[in-house]
């Protein structure tokens, strides 16, 4: 094992109440691809930011490698001094860096590096910091949420682009296809102190639940272990002083642990408030088109849009998915075509920039309009306090300035307001920006088991797969010309039905072209005669597959089986890793099985007519 370079051991930190940091630690080793997660609020960018220097502990040890170069992530960068954003991002090379990566990296990034930084929009301005930390190749790269205001076509590249670099990686992220497809050990910050676990993020859900398990199963076997001790202390027969006030001291001890133990943050509790049920077909857009400074945004559309669907929006910055999105719910006029609400709407938005949020505002005078102590959430009074500690804000809060709020507080303040309405039509654009993974997972229930209809706005293909019906996405990726097109099923769904219209395009024009001197009749038959049926190897794969993809099924339902005994991780870590590793190469081979056979049921769809 090699010596780390980077090393934080027992790290103390609070700002006047309780502890945000009490032991935590964290060890960077070279090539580590470290993803650090905890709820909002449990101190990680704190944790990230004692790494990188900027904040200084109170207590506990802080080692860097002498020779060792980091870079940290600024959620604000500074662009003072610098007149472009080419002149910014060059300021982070050192001695010896090439400076053809920063002209690479910004190229990549939706950059020329000649915009002037006071110009620069969020997404721009995070883009060219990422410029700034990547192109010098550091040793030690600390990462926070390094894509917010990222599309998905550059969240992909940047994938990429860090899963090659050979630089040790610390990040944090709220996009769990993010974090699986970049990590391979994860650091769980909870309560103040931190765990690691040397396997990625797709692993870390399960350990998690197993490690809370556990400790609820040993705070059980401590209660009953003090009251065994009191009704000694009671009941039992007078022995030697010493050692009646040596068993006193041990029940106190056990006492205090057991009084002291601070159990994990709960979970936000809460669903939609139920409004009058809108009619069977809410939006119908019929050939809807915009344009704006000649350019085209949205060419002739249609959708019909039903009660019950849930659709997502998804594309490269600019495309113009918020326009086409204000279309659809009336907020924007179209060119030319029409768009028809439906009956009996009741429409709740969740903007991408908050701007519904006065900074000035209390929580509880944001939560009730102004309106006392009290707010109806479906048809019952509630105090403005219970409500707000479903969404994990305590009680003293209630007169807290909003701007006093992190970002992950802000949008659970949001979603507790849209929520307490009643609403039939829930219009969420990036509702998943700065949202801790438990609070996501909430989102996702809501969405998924909402009575009425949603239209979502999002970046985070985890979401996206798990919550929408069907997805809306530009015809042409790269280069959006104003075509949209609308997809069954989610984002996995679309890239795989994209994927067999381009392979079905590519056929044809391989057959177009062909000589024409090739096109006789019995050339011409050839065409016909292969177009009429599967080969036999297709044939085989799709009656087989089913078959496979049921078993692979079984071994995960097996395995997953045995990973549920609480007991597993703590008795037999080996075994608990040895099964969490099978599963995902079995999950890996069921997504390829799957994809195989969806391409293959479309062809034979194609043939058939």
């Amino acid at each position: 094992m090699a010596p780390p370079i980077l090393k934080l051991d027992d790290i103390f930190l609070s700002f006047g109440g309780a502890p945000l940091l009490a032991g935590a630690g964290l060890q960077v080793e070279p090539g580590d691809k470290i993803c650090l997660v905890g709820r909002n609020g449990s101190g990680k960018s704190t944790l990230l930011k004692i790494a990188a220097g900027l904040v200084e502990a109170q207590s506990g040890e802080v080692f860097r490698h002498p020779s060792s170069t980091v870079r940290y992530l600024e959620q604000a960068p500074d662009f003072a001094d610098y007149k472009t954003v080419a002149a910014y991002a060059e300021a982070g090379l050192g001695p010896g860096d090439d400076p053809y990566r920063v002209t690479y990296l910004l190229s990549h990034l939706g950059l020329t590096g000649e915009e002037d930084p006071k110009n620069l929009s969020g997404g721009e301005a995070r883009r060219a910091a990422l410029a700034r930390v990547l192109a010098p190749e550091p040793d030690i790269l600390l990462l926070d949420e390094p894509t917010n205001h990222l599309d998905l076509p550059t969240i992909e590249w940047l994938e990429g682009e860090l899963q090659k670099s050979r630089s040790a990686l610390v990040l944090i992220s709220h996009d769990r296809r993010f974090l699986e497809k970049v990590s391979t050990a994860t650091v769980w910050l909870d309560r103040g102190t931190s765990r690691r676990l040397d396997r990625g993020f797709a692993f870390f859900e399960a350990w998690r639940d197993q490690v809370l398990e556990a400790e609820e199963l040993e705070q059980h076997k401590l209660g009953k272990a003090i009251e065994r001790e009191e009704h000694w202390l009671r009941y039992g027969v007078t022995a030697r002083r010493k050692r009646n006030m040596r068993r006193l001291g041990e029940l106190q001890d056990m006492r205090a642990r057991h009084r002291g133990h601070k159990g994990p943050q709960g979970a936000v509790q809460a669903a939609a408030a139920d409004a009058q049920e809108s009619g069977k077909l809410v939006i119908e857009a019929d050939k809807i088109i915009k344009t704006y400074d000649e350019r085209l945004i949205v060419a002739p559309f249609s959708i019909r849009v039903h009660r019950g669907d849930c659709i997502g929006l998804v594309g490269p910055n600019g495309a113009g998915k918020t326009t086409l999105l204000k279309m659809l719910t009336g907020q924007l006029a179209p060119d030319n075509g029409t768009v028809k609400l439906g009956t009996n709407l009741e429409i709740a938005t969740l903007d991408q920039k908050r701007e519904d949020l006065n900074p000035e505002d209390t929580l509880a005078n944001y939560l009730t309009d102004g309106r006392g102590e009290n707010l109806l959430v479906n048809g019952e009074q509630r105090h403005v306090t219970g409500y707000m500690k479903e969404f994990l804000f305590q009680p003293e809060q209630a007169r807290t300035p909003i701007k006093n709020l992190s970002g992950g507080e802000r949008a659970r303040l949001m979603l507790a307001r849209i929520l307490s309405r009643p609403t039939n039509l829930l219009i969420l654009d990036e509702p998943t920006n700065d949202l801790d993974i438990e609070t996501l997972d909430l989102l996702q229930e809501i969405v998924a088991g909402f009575n009425g209809t949603v239209i979502l706005v999002s970046h985070d293909r985890d979401f996206l797969d798990r919550t929408v019906t069907s997805t809306i996405a530009p015809a042409n990726p790269e280069e959006p010309d104003g075509r949209w097109i609308e997809y069954a099923g989610g984002y996995s769904d679309m890239l795989a039905q994209r994927k067999g219209a381009i392979e079905e395009r590519r056929r044809a024009e391989k057959t177009a072209e062909k000589p024409r001197a090739a096109e006789t009749s019995a050339a011409a038959a050839e065409p016909s005669k292969g177009r009429g049926k599967l080969s036999y190897k297709q044939k085989f794969a799709l009656e087989n597959l089913p078959k496979e993809m049921a078993k692979a099924e079984a071994e995960i339902a097996a395995r997953e089986k045995k990973m549920a005994d609480p007991n597993l991780f703590a008795k037999d870590p080996a075994s608990f890793n040895r099964l969490a590793a099978e599963m995902e190469k079995l999950r890996d081979s069921l997504t390829k099985m799957e994809e195989e056979w969806l391409q293959l049921e479309m062809l034979r769809e194609e043939l058939e007519g």
